[in-house]
């Protein structure tokens, strides 16, 4: 049985972070507006994924840090029960998932003439301004709109040798189920997702857990001064990195884990037993089934993503924000590229959208935080910048912490302007330091105005001061006095070379 509606302005099919995120905006706008979800509002982002694994991490890290204090003191273990976790999790998710209720449930009530509509089921494109959507007691209805967001989101990648039953080798959609901690557990992936669960079961000190990463260091996208920080950390706490190691095979036998690895150089093979195993090798878009192809629209060479252009598909009134794009898989990435979209609909977009300045944190130990290029892409790619680098014991606030462990990187172009291009930080309050950064960078600034600014004391984020001021040469702490705390340095045609401060 089929159902026709009036036509909409806007029609945004799936309910994650993206599409919630377009819907809204468009009610900014005065539009008449309908949002399409298949299963929950708010997708991963609350489900299966930034939520569910955050609260976690935060959880472990909390273990970890009791832990660190007790074992300075004696040999006793703080420890809180898998239950504990499950619960405090699900609580997290109940918080998130009731203010998304309460605020769809008060947005249509409110909504006069119904400007806004909510429809759960199955949406899909019958032409470029017709969408259907199959509910789950088999009624189709059809809504048309002059103009449509997809925002579908994306599923974990699996490999097809590998049976995943999410119950003894998972995805990330199956690890938040377990009903008790491993005993051990194998990683396939060191990338930040892999090494953050490597990080949260290490961190609450009840599994053995084994990484298995195929090149030959953890995050080979970032700096090698921070996945060697991190590589260690994991390691003390009995994290076993199978580095420069390919994946033979990965079976279920008698209930556990079964996989067998070989190295790259030496071709040494080892086969390992544990009690489960996660794959966290990426992430697929969901495209599947949307009729796509089938009105025109254009797919990456691979098919695996929409093909965009500032968010805009092959067909001029449809288009593709959050992982369907493409683009950085990231929840304030899809944010940003449906509001973006919505506000090229209907409002005086003056600029592309940029991804310069994405702002990113990794939650391992101890924290990362990035924007901009690093230092890495800078020599691959013969970038001539200025680099200056500041260890976190010669900051006070992390000397009272009593966690000096981590350090700022700003980059700078090589000239007088000194525009900022990046920063790196590693340590505590690592995502809310790198905020200022981010600005400079999207207003393409130089240094000038962080030297400036009056900083807090004591905090964090005065050791980017002292960064800028080396860059200036008028540090308080010389480089060449501290030469294992500070260092300046320059990046020419892929080379490192002295920097005079």
């Amino acid at each position: 049985m089929s159902k026709q509606t009036t036509e909409y302005d806007l029609c945004v099919i799936g309910g994650g972070p993206a599409g919630y995120a377009a819907a809204m905006r468009a009610v900014d706008f005065g539009k008449k507006v309908a949002l399409v979800e298949k299963k929950r509002i708010g997708g991963a982002g609350v489900y299966d994924g930034a939520l569910t694994s955050k609260t976690m991490w935060e959880l472990s890290e909390r273990v970890a840090f009791i832990n660190n204090y007790l074992h300075a003191k004696s040999d006793q273990n703080y420890t809180i029960s898998w239950e504990e976790v499950q619960r405090t999790v699900s609580e997290a998710i109940f918080e998130k998932k009731l203010q998304y209720s309460l605020h769809l449930k008060l947005l249509q009530k409110e909504s006069e003439n119904a400007q806004f509509s909510y429809f759960k089921g199955f949406g899909s494109l019958k032409s470029k301004h017709d969408v259907c959507i199959e509910k789950k007691d088999g009624e189709t209805i059809s809504i048309q709109a002059k103009n449509i967001i997809i925002a579908t989101g994306s599923r974990p990648r699996v490999i097809d040798q590998i049976e995943v039953d999410e119950r003894i080798i998972m995805t990330s959609d199956g690890i938040h189920r377990l009903e008790k901690y491993p005993e051990s557990l194998v990683i396939l992936g060191a990338g930040v997702i892999g090494c953050e669960y490597a990080t949260i079961f290490s961190n609450f000190g009840k599994t053995k857990v084994y990484l298995i990463d195929r090149a030959d260091r953890i995050l080979p996208f970032e700096d090698q001064d921070i996945a060697d920080m991190v590589a260690k950390n994991l390691q003390d706490k009995g994290v076993e990195i199978h580095q420069c190691c390919a994946l033979e095979e990965m079976r279920t036998v008698n209930n556990k884990v079964s996989y067998t690895i070989k190295h790259n150089v030496t071709g040494e093979k080892r086969t390992i037993r544990a009690d489960k195993a996660l794959l966290s090798i990426g992430r697929v878009p969901n495209v599947e089934g949307l009729n796509l192809e089938n009105i025109g629209i254009d797919l990456s060479e691979r098919g695996s993503s929409i093909k965009e252009n500032d968010t805009q598909t092959s067909i001029p009134n449809i288009y593709a924000v959050g992982d369907v794009s493409g683009h950085i898989a990231l929840v304030n990435v899809g944010e940003v590229e449906a509001r973006y979209a919505v506000e090229k609909m209907f409002g005086n977009t003056q600029k592309a959208l940029s991804y310069q300045n994405v702002s990113t944190i990794m939650f391992l130990h101890p924290v990362v935080a990035a924007v901009g290029v690093n230092e890495q892409h800078c020599i691959e790619n013969k970038v001539n910048v200025r680099v200056v680098k500041l260890d976190y014991s010669l900051i006070t606030r992390a000397i009272a912490m009593r966690t000096t462990q981590g350090f700022f990187k700003i980059i700078v172009t090589d000239d007088d302007q000194m525009k900022v291009l990046g920063m790196r930080a590693i340590g505590p309050h690592a995502s809310s330091a790198i905020q200022g950064v981010a600005l400079l960078i999207k207003m393409n600034k130089g240094i000038e105005e962080l030297a400036e600014m009056v900083h807090p004391h004591p905090s964090i984020t005065e050791g980017i001061q002292e960064c800028v001021r080396m860059l200036l040469k008028t540090s308080t702490f010389k480089p060449e006095v501290f030469k294992d705390k500070l260092s300046c340095y320059r990046i020419v045609n892929g080379e490192k070379h002295p920097f005079d401060v």
